[in-house]
């Protein structure tokens, strides 16, 4: 029963990036992005966040301001098959899928720039940015559900409550957003090389609920007690709040060298710890509604139970440090081609229970996009990027489990007029499915079992871009 509470209050990662990017790191924050994918070379506003460095190469001195909204949508789907649904001796399957939306995610940038010297800001969702809804619940929940009813009853009379014999109803819905305040300063060195050092403050934001209901649909009777029909088995309860705040300090460095761009950009780890505010927490198991019981059915006492997640308790959720190197061709005038990588450093920011020591390495994305001007107000655009996670089966949890996966971007920029231009972008992925196999299924009982874990994601974008 310990597992339930634990895994369940870790679902404040449910919602997290429905963006591109790392597991906390949202690396979208333009329509730019979602229309051409690498940016890290491109000298834009946009670069207040993708190349702070390029930032002093724009050709206009003065402000350079943009306003971008983002709408995001996933869906998560878990297909678990095992013989612990039934425990007749055969396998069977049930489907879970959550539903992430994001409908509108604002964020501004905006630089000034005089001769050589910029100073750039930015506010943005930086990492999660929605909120994901289970309306049937997970594997997690039953599995662990099904195994406690198992043990609590088995030593009174082996098969005493059977699968059958009770229905389980149980849901969960979580939300996270990381707000992102950056600010910084770039200087022109010389004609081909300029630098950027600044920071962004982090504050996140999360909130989760929960429930199980465990009751029996018949009346029962075995050993000294009978059980009617609606007699709860097992129940929990869940309404907590999370937040805590972090410094990422930020460097750059952009050469522009004839038609080549080069650059790159470090974000060094965010050190950050959430704080819980709970409103509600509870389990009970059978039996606290019999008044005794079994206790040889494994479950924890309430204190052990409630102390990780009591009102007031922290809990690690480092921001790993973040690498972007990128180049920038010019084929044409007209024409730009560019490729990017990415490496996010996850087995150094510190998760839950040090989560990060089982993945098998930091992620790796890999970026390349390109842009014609097709006429003098029009531009267009594509990209695609690949994402390789470190995954293994110990990360892979139902409230937080990842898909390596390829995005495909495309759009196009207006020019408006000589101040006025406008981006408009979308963005698709798609995810690799992943599986895990669990010879004892959730560690509850001598039954194998598999979890096959699949993901779907689209976002669409627009930005207005002003400059004087």
């Amino acid at each position: 029963m310990k597992k339930i509470l634990l895994l369940s209050t870790a679902m404040l990662t449910v919602s997290n990036a429905t963006f591109a990017g790392d597991y906390l790191t949202n690396t979208n924050q333009h329509a730019a992005f979602l229309r051409m994918v690498s940016r890290g070379a491109a000298i834009d506003v946009d670069g207040v966040y993708s190349n702070p460095a390029g930032l002093s190469f724009l050709e206009k001195d003065g402000f350079h301001l943009s306003l971008t909204g983002q709408s995001a949508y996933q869906t998560r789907s878990i297909t678990a098959t095992t013989g612990l649904w039934t425990q007749d001796g055969h396998e069977t399957t049930q489907h879970f899928k959550g539903t992430a939306s994001a409908p509108i995610i604002p964020s501004f940038q905006g630089v000034y720039k005089r001769d050589r010297w910029t100073i750039s800001t930015s506010f943005a969702i930086t990492g999660g940015g929605g909120k994901a809804s289970f309306d049937n619940g997970l594997p997690m929940f039953n599995a662990l559900a099904m195994g406690g009813i198992y043990s609590a009853t088995s030593a009174i009379k082996p098969g005493l409550i059977k699968p059958s014999m009770y229905d389980i109803s149980t849901a969960l819905d979580g939300k996270q957003y990381i707000y992102g305040v950056q600010l910084g300063i770039g200087y022109r060195i010389n004609d081909w090389l300029s630098a950027f050092v600044g920071g962004r403050m982090n504050y996140v934001k999360s909130g989760y609920e929960g429930y199980l209901n465990a009751k029996t649909n018949t009346a029962l009777s075995g050993g000294k007690f009978s059980l009617p029909a609606g007699t709860p088995l097992m129940s929990l309860a869940l309404d907590c709040e999370q937040s805590g705040w972090g410094m990422t300090p930020i460097i750059g460095v952009n050469a522009k060298l004839g038609k080549w761009n080069l650059a790159a950009k470090y974000e060094f780890i965010t050190s950050l710890n959430i704080e819980n505010k709970t409103k509600a927490l509870e389990v009970k198991t059978l039996k606290d509604y019999l008044g005794g019981g079994n206790k040889k059915d494994g479950s924890a006492s309430p204190e052990e139970i409630l102390k990780p997640y009591a009102d007031g308790e922290q809990t690690p959720n480092d921001i790993p440090a973040f690498l972007s190197v990128a180049a920038q061709y010019e084929i044409l005038p007209t024409l730009r081609a560019s490729v990017e990588y990415h490496f996010f450093d996850d087995k150094h920011a510190k998760m839950l229970n040090d989560r990060q020591k089982t993945l098998k390495h930091g992620t790796h994305e890999y970026l390349g996009g390109i842009e014609w001007d097709v006429i003098k107000r029009l531009t267009i655009s594509g990209g695609v990027q690949k994402t390789s996670y470190g995954l293994s089966d110990d990360f892979q949890t139902d409230t937080s489990f990842y898909c390596s996966s390829y995005s495909l971007g495309c759009g196009a920029r207006m020019h408006i007029n000589e101040n006025w231009t406008m981006d408009l972008g979308y963005f698709w992925t798609k995810y690799k499915d992943y599986t895990k196999t669990e010879e004892h299924y959730y560690g509850k009982m001598p039954m194998k079992g598999s979890n096959t874990y699949s993901r779907t994601n689209k976002v669409f974008g627009l930005s207005l871009n002003y400059n004087f």
